[in-house]
C-alpha cells in the first residue's frame, strides 16, 4: 500500500505518545487484555471515534473473540462466532490492508445479530494484520453529522491496527518461546532418566541375567542401585511433562454453553447434576482443554446424534466426561491434541482416558486430584 509521506505526518505527536504509553502499560502489567481495550479508549480519543471493538484470534479457544471495548459493553459479543466470511467488510479490509469507511447511506456487511446495534453513523473497519498474518479487526464508529475521515485520521488508525497486530505477534512469540522451553525440558527429562535410571537397571539386570550367586554384599549393592534409579525417577517426574493449558477467563459451564451454540448439530448437553460441581479456578484451563478437544473429535471423526458432557466431584477428584455417539468403523488414530490433554493432567496428579467405551460411542474421561484448603 503505497503512501505519500510528503503530504502529512503519518501519525501526529499525540498518537505516537499514546503508542508509547500503551505499550509501557502493557510491559508494566504483562497483560494483553487490558491493552486492548485501553487501545480501543485511544483510537476514539486519536480519530474522534465514539465507540470501538476490537476482535481478535484467540490462540486458547482457538476462535476470533472480541478482545476489548470502549464506548458499548464487551460483555454483547461474549457469544460472537465472527469470521471473515460472516463479516465481508473484514475480509476487505485485511485482504487489501485498509481502513474501510461505510457512511449511514451504505448497507454495512456484518453479521445479521449485531446489525441492530448499527446506527445512521460511519462505521469504521481497521485491519490488524502484520508479516502477512490476519489477526484480526478494529470495528469503530461515530455519530451522524461527522465529515468523512481525514487522511491523518485513517493514518492514524491504520497505524493503531499495526500496533495491536505487533502486540498480538509479540505475545505470540513469547508463547513460541515458552513451548520451546517445555520441549527443551521434556528432552533433558528423557536423557536424565536414560543416563540415570535406565543405565542403574541395566546394571542390575545384568548381574541378575549372570545366574550367579549373590554375596551378602552384592545384594546390598543391588538394594541401594534401586533405591537410587527410584530416586533418580521420582526426581525427574518432578519436572513439567509438557505444555500447560492457556489460562482463560470463562468457565466450563460457560464453554458447554459455548460450544453448544457453535456446534447446534452436535446436540451437546449438560448431564443432570453437572451444573451444580464447582471447578478449581486452577483446574479450569486444564478442564476447557479437555472439553474442547473431545468436542472437537466427536465433530471431526464421528457422526453423533448426541454429545453428553458431564461433571463431578467424589472424594476429592473431579471428573469430567464427555461422551458421544456416531462412531463407525475402526476408531481413528487420537489427535495430538487429546495427548498433550493427557500429559497437563499428569503435571497435577491426573489422568486423561480416551477410547471406545461400547460399540459406537466413544468416551473422554479427566480425573483430577483437588487440594482442599
Amino acid at each position: 500500500m503505497s503512501r505519500d509521506l510528503t503530504s502529512e505526518p503519518v501519525v501526529g505527536v499525540d498518537a505516537l505518545e499514546t503508542f508509547v504509553d500503551l505499550l509501557g502499560q502493557m510491559e508494566a502489567d504483562g497483560s494483553t487484555d487490558d491493552f486492548y481495550s485501553r487501545l480501543c479508549e485511544a483510537i476514539c480519543r486519536v480519530a474522534s471515534m465514539d465507540r470501538a471493538v476490537i476482535f481478535r484470534y484467540d490462540d486458547a479457544r482457538r476462535r476470533v473473540r472480541a478482545a476489548g471495548a470502549f464506548g458499548i459493553e464487551l460483555d454483547l459479543f461474549e457469544n460472537a462466532h465472527l469470521t471473515v466470511e460472516s463479516a465481508p467488510i473484514a475480509r476487505q479490509a485485511l485482504e487489501e490492508d485498509r481502513v474501510i469507511e461505510v457512511r449511514d447511506d451504505d448497507t454495512p456487511e456484518v453479521p445479521d445479530e449485531y446489525r441492530d446495534l448499527l446506527r445512521e453513523a460511519t462505521l469504521v473497519c481497521t485491519p490488524l494484520s502484520a508479516a502477512g498474518r490476519w489477526l484480526g479487526v478494529i470495528l469503530s464508529d461515530r455519530g451522524p453529522g461527522h465529515a468523512p475521515l481525514r487522511e491523518n485520521e485513517r493514518q492514524a488508525l491504520w497505524a493503531f491496527g499495526k500496533t495491536a497486530a505487533l502486540a498480538t505477534l509479540a505475545r505470540l512469540a513469547t508463547n513460541n518461546q515458552a513451548r520451546a522451553r517445555q520441549l527443551q525440558e521434556r528432552i533433558d527429562l528423557a536423557r536424565d532418566v536414560h543416563e540415570g535410571v535406565i543405565q542403574r537397571l541395566f546394571g542390575v539386570q545384568l548381574v541378575f541375567s549372570s545366574q550367579a550367586d549373590l554375596s551378602p554384599e552384592a545384594r546390598e549393592r543391588i538394594a541401594a542401585e534401586l533405591q537410587a534409579a527410584l530416586f533418580d525417577l521420582r526426581r525427574a517426574l518432578q519436572r513439567p511433562l509438557g505444555r500447560v493449558a492457556p489460562a482463560t477467563r470463562t468457565t466450563v459451564l460457560e464453554e458447554v454453553d459455548r460450544l453448544r451454540r457453535e456446534h447446534r448439530d452436535l446436540a451437546i448437553r449438560l448431564t443432570p447434576g453437572s451444573e451444580r460441581v464447582e471447578v478449581p479456578r486452577q483446574l479450569e484451563p486444564l478442564a476447557q482443554s479437555v472439553l474442547a478437544e473431545a468436542v472437537r473429535n466427536a465433530h471431526k471423526h464421528a457422526r453423533p446424534s448426541r454429545v453428553e458432557v458431564s461433571l463431578g466431584m467424589t472424594d476429592d477428584t473431579l471428573t469430567l466426561e464427555v461422551a458421544n455417539d456416531g462412531v463407525s468403523g475402526r476408531p481413528k488414530q487420537t489427535g495430538m491434541g487429546l495427548r498433550l490433554a493427557a500429559l497437563e493432567a499428569l503435571q497435577v496428579g491426573g489422568i486423561v482416558e480416551f477410547g471406545e467405551r461400547e460399540p459406537g460411542t466413544w468416551r473422554v474421561r479427566m480425573a483430577v486430584p483437588v487440594d482442599r484448603p
